[in-house]
Parts: C-alpha cells; sequence; structure tokens
C-alpha cells in the first residue's frame, strides 16, 4: 500500500470527516478498483451512506467522477504548484525540484493511470481537465516571463507557446511511463524531462551559477 493510499484511508476513518469527502474517497477507490467504472450504488456501500446522499450531493454519477478528479488535481496542485514547498537554492533547482514532484505525485497516486489515461477523454471530466490545464498555462508563462526577467531565459522564446509545448510534451511522457508494465525510474525520469525543458528554455550553464550569485548579493 502506498502513501497516498495510506492518507485516503486515514481521511475516511478519521472523525468528523463529512459525507462528501467520504463519498469522494470511496468514488476514488471504486474508480481504481474497477478500472475506471462506476456505479453510485457500490460507492455509496463503500462510503457507508445512502445512494440517495450520493446523488444529493453530486447530482449524477458524472457529476461525482467530476468531482474525484478535481480532488486528485488540487492534490497535485498542493504537491507541486501553489501550495508546493520546493528548492529556493534558484530558480533552477526550483523548477527542476517541481518536475520531480511532479513525477512523484503521479508515481504514488493509485488514481493517476486513469486520470491521465482513460478518464482524460471521458466527456465528465473534460471540463476539470481544461480549467486546470488554463492554469498551469497561465502560471507557466508568467514563471517564463519572471526567468526572462531575470536572465536566466532568453528574451525571444514566447512564453505562452513554449509553456504549452512543455505542458504537452511532460504529460505526452508521463502517460507513457504511467501506462509501461515496467515504470522508468522515477529519478531517470525527471532527468530526461527536465533535459528536454532545459533545451526549450535554451538553459546555459551559467544560468544557475547567475542566479545563486544574485540571491548572495541580496
Amino acid at each position: 500500500m502506498n502513501s497516498v493510499q495510506l492518507k485516503i484511508e486515514g481521511k475516511m476513518a478519521a472523525k468528523g470527516v463529512g459525507t462528501r469527502e467520504r463519498l469522494i474517497c470511496a468514488a476514488q477507490e471504486e474508480l481504481v478498483q474497477s478500472q475506471g467504472h462506476l456505479e453510485m450504488q457500490a460507492v455509496a456501500k463503500r462510503a457507508r451512506v445512502s445512494v440517495g446522499l450520493a446523488y444529493h450531493h453530486f447530482g449524477s454519477k458524472a457529476g461525482l467522477i467530476a468531482a474525484v478528479v478535481e480532488e486528485f488535481y488540487r492534490r497535485l496542485d498542493e504537491a507541486a504548484f501553489s501550495g508546493a514547498k520546493l528548492s529556493s537554492e534558484s530558480w533552477v533547482h526550483r523548477e527542476r525540484a517541481r518536475i520531480a514532484a511532479y513525477v512523484a505525485f503521479h508515481y504514488d497516486h493509485p488514481f493517476a493511470p486513469l486520470v491521465i489515461g482513460a478518464l482524460s477523454r471521458a466527456s465528465e471530466v473534460l471540463d476539470v481537465e481544461i480549467a486546470f490545464t488554463n492554469r498551469q498555462l497561465a502560471a507557466g508563462a508568467l514563471m517564463l516571463q519572471d526567468a526572462q526577467r531575470d536572465g536566466i531565459v532568453p528574451d525571444d522564446v514566447d512564453p505562452h507557446l513554449t509553456i504549452a509545448l512543455m505542458i504537452g510534451g511532460i504529460r505526452q511522457a508521463l502517460i507513457g511511463a504511467l501506462m509501461r508494465k515496467r515504470r522508468p525510474n522515477p529519478e531517470k525520469l525527471t532527468s530526461d524531462i527536465w533535459a528536454f525543458i532545459a533545451a526549450a528554455l535554451r538553459l546555459n550553464r551559467n544560468s544557475n551559477a547567475r542566479v545563486s550569485n544574485r540571491n548572495k548579493v541580496a
């Protein structure tokens, strides 16, 4: 049992957990065990509530699946994006640490293969996917603009186009890794993804040194 599963079970066992949260946890477990299929009756039984309460909170099976995916992306955001505590040594170290956290989260989370695989094509998930991706694109473009301001990324790199290419490439690499019978080593995958990003941003060996020196002066 991995760390994410332990957290999920701990959350369901904790006192005071609301019905909505219990249903989301139960639905995620049901989706994982049934390879993407879900019945409201089975989820309600797993969460130890009536099926009527499940419909009351989510309206439909599609609404419940969307809520599970939203919770997955909320946790991903905490692990690798706005809520993450990443290296502050330099911009380069921080962004590489972000990739490592992103890969680790997907490797550890039992729901990840479904979210980026079969469920990503489901109509009830599309709006959630699009909203999360749009947030990534906007935040990523700002991150690249800050790096250009600090002289880390060349000025002629288009932040919006480049971040779209980076996000799309990283996602495809992750899909390929998670769908293999034998997953590649996560550290090796992180290194390969970072090499792709460094090339796309045309980072040179002096980028890290310049930022470290600037931090010392500050």
